[in-house]
C-alpha cells in the first residue's frame, strides 16, 4: 500500500483519509487509479524542523529527558 510508518500505524491526515478510501472505492469500482505521491507533503513544522541543526534538536530533546543515539 506504500503507506509511511505513521499510517501503517493507523495515524492519518484527514486529507490522507479521504485520499485513500477514495482509492479503495474506485479499485472496488473497477476504475483505473492513479498511483498516490510516492512522497508525503511535509508539513510547516517539518520543514522548519529540517532547518534546525542536528546537535540543537538532539540538545532540545535530552533537556527533555528523551535519549538521543545516532543511527
Amino acid at each position: 500500500m506504500g503507506f509511511t510508518q505513521r499510517q501503517g500505524a493507523g495515524k492519518f491526515t484527514r486529507d490522507e483519509a479521504t485520499a485513500f478510501i477514495e482509492r479503495l472505492q474506485s479499485e472496488l469500482a473497477g476504475e483505473d487509479v492513479p498511483e498516490a505521491d510516492p512522497e508525503p507533503k511535509r508539513s510547516a513544522a517539518a520543514m522548519a524542523l529540517g532547518k534546525v541543526p542536528t546537535e540543537e534538536l538532539a540538545a532540545e530533546l535530552q533537556g527533555r529527558g528523551w535519549i538521543v543515539l545516532e543511527p
